[in-house]
């Protein structure tokens, strides 16, 4: 599935005074907090480029989270962002259910926010917003667990590209089904990593690449949480990044997107960025995660230069404690 857009670019930027005064929405001050880091790369050369990445949504209706969902989706629509990119877990426990109608709600409160986003969005499938993959319960799998995704968000695939701004845009579909003590592991399969390779033959070797993953591709946070040799578990990242990065080989992969651990994170390996962009949702409505708040990323891309930043829209949990 290969999507064409023509987009308009908004150069204007919004003063850091305009966004303390979101409340108007019940914003309140988005507790001002940013972390931010930049650094020098060329883009494309068309213009710059205002790219709004979110993830970790785990939608659902409890302890007032559609309320925290439209507040991040006006914080976003503040931000005039060009493209607005999620990377997935749109909903919560869709994988283990048995009853696909249970989730009916979560996907309801999960498309007030997505449709109260202006513009387009570009949506990652996460193993949360797998069906009935892995019934709990032991009842079977319903015949194709990724179709409820599908079907809400208006998509023929759950891997596509596209291009805008004189950037190639790839969103990737990481999770794999294998049952037993993980239930699932990050994987881009073979008839994927195939439409991979021709989708890239296809792509001028100098063109600017971004790529979206629920699963990371590469992340530091095991070995930081857990100590340096602690390997991470399959389930938590892409087990053959290795053969998807050597995709890559000879284009220009300037961004990877991910998310799934729930914490913000930047890693540089050779000219590529990957960024783990934290959740929405924080520690699953909990509050902080690893010190990350829940929030999304605004990454501007020009002249030369990426500036990153991670943005605290500033929700203040409402899940109480051992729920």
């Amino acid at each position: 599935m290969a999507l064409k857009i023509a987009h308009s670019v908004q150069n204007s930027r919004p003063s850091r005074r305009r966004f303390l005064k979101i409340g108007a929405a019940g914003v309140g001050a988005a507790s001002a907090l940013r972390h931010s880091f930049s650094w020098a790369q060329e883009g494309s050369g068309k213009g710059s480029l205002r790219l709004l990445f979110y993830t970790d949504v785990h939608a659902r209706v409890e302890w007032d989270t559609p309320v925290a969902m439209a507040q991040a989706a006006a914080v976003i629509n503040d931000l005039r962002p060009d493209i607005v990119m999620n990377g997935g877990d749109l909903i919560t426990d869709g994988f283990e259910v048995s009853d696909p109608s249970f989730l009916e709600p979560r996907w309801k409160a999960y498309m007030a926010m997505h449709n109260a986003i202006k513009g387009d969005v570009y949506s990652t499938i996460g193993n949360h917003d797998l069906v009935a993959a892995d019934p709990r319960d032991g009842s079977p799998p319903i015949a194709n667990p990724r179709k409820p995704f599908l079907d809400h968000l208006g998509l023929e695939n759950t891997y596509y590209s596209f291009d805008a701004l004189g950037y190639h845009f790839i969103v990737l579909d990481s999770i794999h089904v294998i049952g037993g003590k993980f239930h699932y592991q990050g994987l881009i399969w073979p008839e994927q990593l195939a439409w991979l390779t021709e989708d890239l033959a296809k792509t001028p070797r100098d063109t600017p690449i971004i790529l979206t993953t629920h699963m990371p591709l590469m992340t530091g946070f095991f070995s930081a949480i857990r100590g340096a040799t602690t390997a991470p578990p399959p389930n938590r990242v892409v087990v053959n990044n290795r053969a998807v990065l050597e995709a890559f080989e000879n284009h220009r992969l300037m961004l990877v997107l991910q998310g799934h651990v729930h914490v913000r994170e930047l890693i540089r390996w050779r000219d590529t960025t990957f960024i783990t962009g934290g959740a929405v949702c924080g520690k699953w409505w909990r509050g902080n995660w690893y010190g990350t708040d829940e929030g999304f990323n605004l990454i501007t891309i020009r002249d030369g230069k990426i500036d990153w930043e991670y943005l605290d829209y500033g929700w203040k949990a409402r899940r109480p404690d051992g729920k």
